[in-house]
């Protein structure tokens, strides 16, 4: 198995950063603000943007690099393009990683990354029954699916230099609509570190009590309209897992409320919860209805957390962070599903719309 596990060791450039992330207990861990005007939208996706002293965590965001949010250590795994396709997500489980960056030896550049994503299409392009086997997936090698699925259309890997500011990487996130985003020396061409919306927010989150904390933090989830309100993306407990998968592919979302016959949400279903059909074998019978499939987690898999309204931003971002969640379910009191509040709604609020740059509907 062409597998490669790395462990990156690095200095913090940051001073201030070393120390206020030790004193939390923690490891420490393309420039877009001149650009013209089609980055910026009229309208922005909340009202923090209109906030007098909005641009607090813009402003330490821009003067942050990558490189301060990178740990003292972490593993890293990496895979050559050669590699089988149900070999690689099987280290992935093995590893506990969400993605790894891909390497092709031939042309001796990373050309991409592989995600628990492409695991979903996989099983929704090739499933058919419980009697079929999915050769695609035992006989394929990396290289085959990223030829099959991209159909030419190849895309530049989008990576990101330890020396671009934070306020770049949320805006690359954001804009690409990607969770995983390579940060790689401009100068060896080796992956450093793969950062992600919830290790930026952490990172912001320690340095918050030592910033000024601006009054948009006290007015609540409602006033400031930040999240997905209507025609949010669900599933029903007793609808199978294929369902499920497809509707991760036809709306592009990495979790689904889960509801019962009431409507009420009684759990959560992510795109980590399908990686474990890979670790149970199990991904030759997708008919299994989705309760099935939660009451069988094997790891400690993210569950339904919710929140509400009338509470304030600062208790939602406290949440998401001491909980290590993407997203809150916003419901209502008799838990009904009004609103989903994602890790992307935060950072887009929080550094991008004071800056009047609207990146989720970009």
């Amino acid at each position: 198995v062409r597998v490669r596990v790395c462990v990156t060791l690095n200095s913090i450039s940051a001073e201030q950063a070393r120390n206020t992330m030790q004193e939390a207990g923690e490891e420490p861990g393309e420039q877009f603000a001149d650009q013209k005007c089609d980055l910026f939208e009229k309208v922005l996706p909340d009202n923090i943007g209109l906030e007098p002293d909005a641009d607090i965590y813009m402003n330490f965001m821009k003067e942050h690099q990558c490189y301060d949010a990178i740990p003292t250590s972490s593993k890293l795994v990496v895979f050559d393009t050669t590699l089988q396709v149900k070999k690689a997500f099987l280290a992935m489980v093995a590893n506990g990683v969400r993605a790894a960056p891909l390497w092709n030896s031939k042309e001796q550049c990373f050309v991409g990354m592989l995600t628990i994503t492409d695991f979903i299409n996989i099983l929704h392009k090739y499933y058919t029954s419980p009697m079929v086997q999915i050769y695609q997936l035992e006989e394929h090698k990396i290289e085959t699916w990223r030829e099959s699925y991209l159909q030419g259309s190849l895309k530049k890997l989008v990576s990101i230099s330890p020396n671009d500011s934070l306020f770049d990487a949320v805006y690359s996130l954001i804009k690409n609509k990607i969770h995983r985003l390579p940060v790689i020396d401009p100068v060896t061409g080796n992956v450093l570190y793969i950062l992600t919306h919830k290790r930026i927010l952490k990172y912001l989150h320690l340095f918050a009590s030592k910033l000024p904390k601006p009054a948009f933090m006290k007015k609540t989830l409602g006033e400031l309209k930040i999240g997905t309100y209507g025609h949010v993306a669900l599933v029903e407990e007793t609808s199978t897992v294929f369902q499920a998968l497809a509707i991760f592919v036809s709306r592009r979302v990495s979790a689904l409320p889960v509801v019962n016959k009431l409507g009420k949400v009684v759990n959560l279903y992510s795109r980590f919860d399908a990686i474990n059909l890979a670790a149970q074998k199990a991904y030759n019978n997708l008919d299994v209805s989705v309760k099935e499939v939660l009451e069988q987690r094997w790891h400690c898999f993210e569950n339904v957390l919710k929140c509400y309204a009338y509470e304030t931003l600062e208790d939602i971002i406290d949440r998401l962070v001491e909980h290590e969640v993407h997203r809150l379910v916003l419901v209502d009191e008799e838990d009904v599903v009004q609103g989903i509040v994602s890790l992307s709604d935060m950072l887009q609020a929080l550094v991008l719309s004071p800056a009047g740059i609207n990146a989720l509907y970009s």
